[in-house]
């Protein structure tokens, strides 16, 4: 199938201008959220498997992409932001799909708002996000290079500091002075700050079916973790992909569909079609 095609729309949510992209279609709605520096862009792969059963619609959280600045990055805002940008658009109830941040994000909205979320996909989120359960919940910023000559030099100074780039360049732009990021390093570490905790309330206090995806190759979740959490929650599919990591949707996309739409064919089937 054809990817889906990332336009990018603008919404008014708790006043803040957050950027978005629906991938279109009349299916089941899908909320995405992608977890710490992630753009809303990354799901086109998954939205070009899903459909047109499913129509994803993927939210960049405050202070991601071309979403707006804000003063603060609690987790409860990310939460709330979700809520509001969902009655804003009318999709709930909808299957929530998280990444990492967006994982938790994800489950703490099915634990505070049950009416908008009928299913749940976690990615690689974890419900204790504290060493030593997650070694490396932090990653520091702050040194990173703000502007660079070129893209290519600016993937070189990067992965000074990370293996692979790649993820982090979605959110490359060129500016008058350079190539630089899109979000803030300051912002980013208060952020990965705020969000070490534990979140395993949260993640038991939802009744809706769960599927938790985990990169058996990663190293910011740990196996243990996501048994743990699959072991104590009921309702809740376990699915462990080999040969991939954190990013599992990066990883092996094709499996991460094919994991993803036969959950979400037992838990949010589309209606059928004439």
């Amino acid at each position: 199938m054809a990817m889906a095609m990332a336009v990018e729309e603008y919404a008014d949510v708790r006043g803040l201008r957050l950027a978005y992209v629906d991938f279109g279609g009349d299916g089941v709605p899908v909320l995405a959220l992608p977890g710490h520096f992630g753009r809303a862009r990354m799901f086109a792969p998954l939205a070009a498997a899903l459909g047109p059963d499913y129509r994803v619609v993927a939210l960049e959280p405050r202070g991601h992409g071309h979403s707006e600045r804000a003063d603060a990055y609690r987790p409860d805002d990310y939460r709330d932001d979700a809520a509001a940008f969902m009655r804003a658009l009318g999709l709930g109830p909808a299957a929530v799909l998280g990444h990492s941040m967006g994982g938790v994000t994800a489950f703490r909205l099915a634990a505070r708002y049950p009416e908008l979320v009928r299913t749940l996909v976690v990615e690689e989120g974890g419900a204790y996000n504290r060493p030593p359960e997650a070694p490396h919940p932090v990653l520091d910023v702050r040194g990173w290079p703000r502007r660079a000559p070129t893209l290519r030099a600016l993937r070189d100074e990067v992965e000074r500091y990370v293996p692979d780039a790649g993820y982090f360049l979605e959110s490359a732009v060129e500016y008058d002075d350079g190539w630089g990021f899109l979000f803030d390093a300051e912002d980013m570490v208060a952020s990965q700050e705020a969000l070490v905790g534990d979140w395993w309330d949260d993640w038991l206090a939802s009744t809706c079916p769960a599927l938790l995806v985990h990169g058996l190759d990663g190293t910011v979740l740990t196996t243990a973790m996501a048994r743990e959490m699959a072991a104590r929650r009921p309702g809740t599919v376990l699915r462990e992909l080999p040969g991939c990591g954190h990013w599992a949707h990066d990883d092996r996309p094709d499996l991460f569909a094919e994991v993803v739409g036969g959950f979400l064919r037992t838990t949010a089937q589309p209606a059928p079609r004439l």
